[in-house]
């Protein structure tokens, strides 16, 4: 795995643009629980995904919410705090790095962590919005209400997140950033979920840009990538870390 990080640390040297895409891995050591890996959210239970639907929300607002609160312990949204990744991504920024995030998060740590080029693919839990008039809500506002409601169209709010069945609105955007970069490394994702775990294909075979991924288990597109390390993402970062930064 050394020699893989070294190789990793060497392309982050090299280049001035790198996007990065990051998944629940990143976040988990801030006390996020990860979704989709075995033991996860909806590893244990996939009946939430029916839960968390455009469709569900649209026939069973009352419920949705309840449910949308408890499955993302809305609760405890806003006590999260970023870990040593999301500071290392800051870290290369402040290098002189042009850093560009693409997240599947919705947890808003990468920008509490100071990232500024942030593309929150999959939505945030930060904010609701109103279908009718538009309008958006803080998370201060739904916590306080069972059923949030807008204030002016008395229509319960849809989260500014991508439920199942919505479509997604920042693929191309996404796409752009990835035009841009000079190096792709993903973090912390199985890239099980279609579109997002299309961008390496599109890294590599369309714009023809060296890729790395770090996962705590294989996934189904490590053959996509010129270096893979499949570790803890917190133990791989700090070897990372201690080449880039300890090393010089």
């Amino acid at each position: 795995m050394n020699q893989i990080i070294h190789e990793i640390g060497n392309h982050l040297k090299q280049a001035n643009h790198i996007v990065i895409l990051t998944g629940a891995g990143v976040s988990t050591d801030s006390g996020i629980p990860d979704f989709r890996s075995a033991g996860g959210i909806w590893d244990t239970d996939q009946t939430r995904e029916y839960y968390m639907s455009n469709h569900y929300y649209r026939n069973n607002p009352d419920d949705f919410w309840k449910k949308y609160k408890q499955i993302f312990q809305l609760k405890l949204a806003g006590e999260y705090e970023p870990n040593e990744i999301h500071d290392f991504l800051k870290r290369l920024e402040v290098e002189g790095k042009h850093i560009s995030i693409i997240t599947q998060n919705v947890d808003g740590l990468h920008t509490k962590a100071g990232s500024r080029h942030v593309l929150e693919y999959h939505g945030t839990l930060a904010t609701a919005s109103c279908p009718a008039c538009g309008d958006t809500y803080p998370l201060t506002y739904v916590m306080n209400t069972d059923i949030p409601l807008c204030g002016h169209c008395s229509v319960p709010l849809k989260p500014d997140v991508v439920l199942f069945g919505d479509p997604i609105t920042e693929h191309e955007k996404a796409e752009q950033m990835i035009e841009q970069a000079e190096f792709m490394l993903v973090l912390g994702t199985s890239l099980w979920v279609k579109p997002f775990n299309l961008l390496p294909e599109f890294a590599v075979y369309e714009c023809n840009i060296p890729a790395a991924i770090i996962n705590r288990e294989p996934t189904a597109k490590d053959n996509l990538f010129d270096f893979v390390v499949h570790s803890e993402l917190k133990k791989a970062i700090s070897k990372l870390q201690n080449d880039l930064f300890h090393n010089n």
